[in-house]
């Protein structure tokens, strides 16, 4: 789970495994697997690492 912020500063906890897709067109869309977007604050860049720390902590278990 990663925390995004939207356009509005409204804060939410996205599941990163239903991301399929992240693009800038200049604002920043995150695509799930079900097709809903999201746009969102933070960059491309941003939700990578987001997620791939998410992943990091949670092989640890």
């Amino acid at each position: 789970m990663i925390t995004l912020t939207r356009m509005n500063d409204t804060v939410y906890t996205l599941n990163s495994d239903l991301i399929e897709m992240v693009e800038e067109t200049p604002d920043t869309v995150v695509t799930l697997v079900s097709g809903k977007k999201f746009v969102v604050k933070e960059s491309r860049e941003e939700i990578v690492a987001l997620v791939c720390e998410y992943k990091r902590k949670i092989s640890c278990f």
